[in-house]
């Protein structure tokens, strides 16, 4: 017997799809926006006042390979992949063994180390002081200041703390009564129980250190050469034509840097996010595991 919704309920549920519909415009308009006026014919992109939903008057793929023809943007990939598998790899390791530690009811005055160490989230020494510890330790113009200074993070502790608190406490001890380690229960026990939140913290830990720009452009005065992506794609953007056109037989040189300035900025836009939109779908259903696992109490 097919039950008849009440027309309360109806009204509700139309409410809900035009608020979704609405919310899903909102999400996936500018990325639309950005990758048809890239492809936009640049003078009709250059007039054109509004939101672009198709190519405006022909299709010109003229931008990408100004961008595709830059020399320093393929050793840019490569340094910023060096720095996020690095990344990744170091704070996987602290981080997971600083949140393994502060889970241990056993580890005295944890609560004490927490507050201290909680207490960098709202203060620091700011640029200036972190500049010069970075320049006495002669970090500034090597690859290593940008990786070392971001992995490890407090949030991210107090995330995987929060996760392997809920992990029971019985699954420990069984794993003591058979002669396991800790290191054995952190890998075998542990770790797999709390995959999800870990996958959210290699998450976090790639997309922030793909979207940095400003700690080469602090640490990395004369190093052009150790430049990550974001500043190759900064100096296309901001030249426009100076070490781009100038290899380039496409286009007329008086035309290019105005004509396709603006289809060059977004074609950048595209190219950085390319890369994080294709990864993020294989991780998608760890996110909200991972950040609200710690929310209830087992």
């Amino acid at each position: 017997m097919k039950i008849k919704e009440k027309p309360s309920r109806i009204l509700f549920l139309l409410i809900d799809v035009i608020a979704l519909l609405l919310i899903t415009y909102a999400c996936l308009m500018p990325i639309w926006h950005m990758v048809m006026a890239s492809i936009s014919n640049p003078t009709s992109l250059n007039t054109h006042p509004g939101i672009v939903y198709f190519p405006l008057k022909n299709v010109d793929f003229n931008a990408y390979k100004i961008i595709l023809q830059y020399k320093k943007l393929w050793s840019a990939y490569g340094n910023t992949i060096l720095y996020i598998l690095c990344t990744c790899v170091l704070t996987a390791v602290l981080t997971t063994i600083a949140g393994y530690i502060f889970s241990r009811k056993r580890f005295y005055y944890r609560n004490s180390f927490m507050i201290i160490i909680s207490f960098t989230m709202l203060f620091n020494g700011g640029m200036i002081p972190n500049y010069i510890v970075m320049k006495s330790l002669h970090l500034t113009d090597t690859p290593l200041v940008m990786i070392i200074p971001g992995v490890l993070s407090v949030f991210n502790i107090i995330i995987m703390r929060t996760s392997m608190e809920n992990v029971p406490t019985e699954l420990e001890e069984a794993a003591r009564i058979d002669g396991a380690t800790d290191l054995r229960i952190l890998w075998s026990v542990i770790l797999p129980l709390c995959k999800a939140t870990f996958a959210v913290i290699m998450l976090f830990a790639a997309v922030a250190k793909w979207n940095d720009y400003f700690s080469a452009l602090l640490y990395l005065p004369t190093r052009r050469d150790l430049y990550p992506l974001q500043m190759a794609l900064r100096e296309i953007v901001i030249t426009a034509t100076a070490d781009v056109s100038s290899s380039s037989n496409l286009l007329d040189l008086s035309e290019s840097s105005t004509v396709y300035k603006k289809a060059i900025e977004y074609a950048c836009i595209v190219v950085s996010t390319l890369p994080i939109l294709c990864i993020y779908p294989f991780v998608q259903k760890y996110f909200v595991t991972g950040i609200t696992m710690g929310a209830v109490k087992s």
